[in-house]
């Protein structure tokens, strides 16, 4: 799954580790995560999405 979270994170200047302490996460899982390697669960995306006020559809597409 392709995902613009490293886009928007750059966008407002927030390192991994602080959008990880802002997510409950490990700095390892938003790297997985904005890499590819690791798709969110559906509750962790939806707290994401909430974080950065769109949707999960506006964050995440499939391949």
């Amino acid at each position: 799954m392709k995902n613009r979270l490293k886009v928007l994170r750059a966008e407002r200047d927030w390192s991994q580790a602080h959008l990880a302490d802002q997510l409950d996460v490990s700095r390892q899982t938003v790297n997985a995560i904005e890499t590819g390697k690791y798709d969110p669960s559906l509750p962790l995306a939806f707290k994401i999405s909430a974080l950065f006020a769109l949707s999960i559809e506006e964050i995440f597409m499939p391949d």
